[in-house]
């Protein structure tokens, strides 16, 4: 390949600019989406987006066994709340050191709270 088949490194920086952008609009968006319970519960770990090779992912970090439990009992809302942003995308949820189990799900294999047949 020739040097001039790649991006400049100023169209490769406007990029990461720009992903970075729409990570931080999505996060409003997605927060602002989500009913009064489901913020509280994010609001007691640290969360981020990350779009990695077209796919969005939601980080949980979760910095005590409370908050793990809080954010895996509400992964159904996420998954709902996921499928307004995204066809295809992954869950990462870290819990707190030596505690819980690091959980990756992902979304678009995953069946949301309405799906599940009723008994």
């Amino acid at each position: 390949m020739h040097p001039d088949d790649f991006p400049s490194e100023r169209t490769i920086k406007l990029s990461e600019i720009l992903l970075r952008q729409l990570e931080a609009k999505i996060k409003q968006s997605f927060y602002q989406s989500c009913v009064h319970l489901t913020q509280i519960v994010l609001s007691n770990c640290h969360w981020y987006f990350r779009i990695n090779s077209g796919i969005l992912m939601l980080i949980l970090v979760c910095y005590d066994i409370e908050s793990y439990q809080n954010i895996t009992s509400i992964i159904p809302q996420l998954v709902k709340q996921l499928k307004q942003f995204a066809n295809k995308a992954i869950i990462s949820v870290s819990p707190p050191i030596a505690n819980g189990i690091p959980l990756i799900i992902n979304v678009e294999h995953l069946l949301s709270e309405e799906d599940y047949p009723s008994n």
